[in-house]
């Protein structure tokens, strides 16, 4: 089948852009763009690739051979997605080595490697300024899903451990036709290898459902029904080639399928933000009207109907409404935190007072306020029961510590801030923010409290 190119991505030189003006033209305007002149520096760049831009595959096997690693297989399908199956680093790159191509054997595609949470000390690359912002995996770097009180099981530290990730893979590896997770952002970048992209418009991907809107075309290059997928022939794509080094974000909600043109090795992260967060909601809001849906007939003989179904939810979506209101009330107070610290006035504060710094901040929580007012009205109090973010308990809890000052590095490299000083992490450490003492609430148990705290926090800045 034919597909209907309508757009290309552009490509831009990174040094000719700011961090203001990548948010607002691509964040902000949910467009995907390649970046070049990011990876030059980066340690993967120089130990996994030989001068002639292979992959040095012998060095993974040397050096990472032992992990276990999930491979997927691009020519059988398991359901929406590509066959999984576990294997060692060194049998995966076996594998690839002995395939025989004119055999026809298995295409392999090494994805979603744990790669950072596997060796922390191993820096093969940092992460470019403009993904910085980044709160799903500096919220993970401190905290799990499913943690609060309240929580309903077991977790899982594969899906809760971290969003970065080492793709490895053939010429002619691919991945099927998907949104990224929890409708994140996500940024992919080539150490080595070139792939093309397609993607699609979140105002076109009703065209890519079925004719019941439950599920989405697997291979848009396959023979699609034009019965099942009634509006397919309509869909117009965007498409483009990523070369070596180049670096492509891929915005929120855009479905894309993806080719690996040669032997391939990415180094990829799924994020969110400010930006976006309103997306991630709506995203958990549908998947729970659906894992409720699938399982109505039972409510009147189920003791737990809405744990079950935010069990479900969790187990479908990566988080249920309980992990996403504790993590959207963390943000509001390290943010609100930060903002404190930052306007109390006190020359000796190192802390960061950079107009760009309290503008970005002022931001964030107007976003969490926004995500305040829409759970407000969508989730009902038995989704969010037995969820309680103690304010005191938390200032004074050593993690919440850590994340603040994690966030605060974070947003002193994108405002372009000196170094953040020892000085700087005493304050967070120490000093209760002034929010705390007219705070309306002694802990955040709902959508109505979390605007209230922040309400109440900025009435206080501006009478200050």
């Amino acid at each position: 089948m034919v597909l209907k190119i309508g757009g290309t991505v552009e490509k831009v030189d990174c040094r000719e852009l700011s961090y203001v003006d990548f948010a607002a033209r691509y964040l902000d305007g949910n467009r995907p763009v390649v970046l070049t002149g990011l990876t030059e520096e980066w340690r993967a760049c120089k130990e996994w690739v030989f001068d002639d831009g292979k992959p040095n595959l012998r060095f993974f096997s040397e050096q990472f051979g032992a992990s276990r690693v999930q491979v997927a297989d691009c020519g059988t399908r398991e359901f929406s997605d590509q066959k999984r199956v576990g294997m060692s680093v060194t049998e995966f790159i076996d594998c690839c080595v002995d395939r025989d191509i004119d055999k026809g054997g298995p295409l392999l595609y090494l994805k979603d490697w744990h790669f950072v949470k596997a060796y922390p000390d191993y820096v093969a690359y940092s992460t470019p300024l403009f993904f910085l912002d980044d709160w799903l995996n500096i919220y993970l770097d401190k905290y799990r899903m499913h943690d609060h009180s309240g929580s309903y099981g077991e977790r899982d530290e594969l899906r809760c451990s971290d969003y970065r990730f080492v793709y490895m893979g053939t010429k002619g590896t691919w991945t099927p036709l998907h949104a990224d997770v929890f409708r994140s952002y996500s940024w992919s970048a080539n150490v080595c290898g070139r792939k093309k992209w397609y993607f699609l418009p979140p105002s076109q991907v009703h065209l890519v459902f079925d004719r019941y809107m439950k599920s989405t075309v697997y291979d848009i290059f396959e023979d699609v029904c034009s019965s099942k997928f009634p509006g397919f022939e309509k869909a117009v794509w965007w498409e483009c080639i990523q070369e070596q080094n180049e670096v492509i974000f891929v915005p929120s909600g855009w479905y894309h399928q993806v080719h690996n043109l040669e032997e391939t090795i990415s180094i990829n992260h799924n994020w969110f933000n400010g930006y976006n967060l309103s997306d991630v909601w709506d995203l958990l809001l549908r998947e729970y009207s659906e894992a409720k849906s699938y399982i109505e007939d039972i409510k009147d003989i189920c003791d737990d109907f809405e744990g079950l179904c935010q069990r479900n939810l969790a187990a479908n979506a990566g988080m249920d409404f309980r992990d996403f209101f504790v993590l959207v009330t963390r943000f509001a107070l390290a943010n609100l935190t930060l903002l404190c610290h930052s306007m109390d006035g006190d020359s000796s504060n190192t802390y960061g007072s950079s107009p760009q710094m309290v503008q970005l901040l002022l931001f964030n929580l107007d976003r969490i306020r926004c995500i305040g007012l829409k759970m407000k009205s969508s989730a009902t109090p038995e989704s969010l029961k037995n969820v309680s973010v103690d304010l005191i308990e938390t200032m004074e809890d050593q993690l919440f510590m850590d994340f603040c000052v994690a966030l605060c590095r974070t947003y002193r490299l994108i405002c372009n801030q000196s170094e953040f000083g020892e000085k700087s992490q005493k304050l967070v450490m120490q000093n209760h923010p002034s929010f705390l003492q007219l705070s309306v609430v002694s802990s955040i148990c709902c959508p109505d409290e979390l605007i209230a705290v922040i309400d109440s926090a900025m009435n206080l800045l501006v009478a200050s």
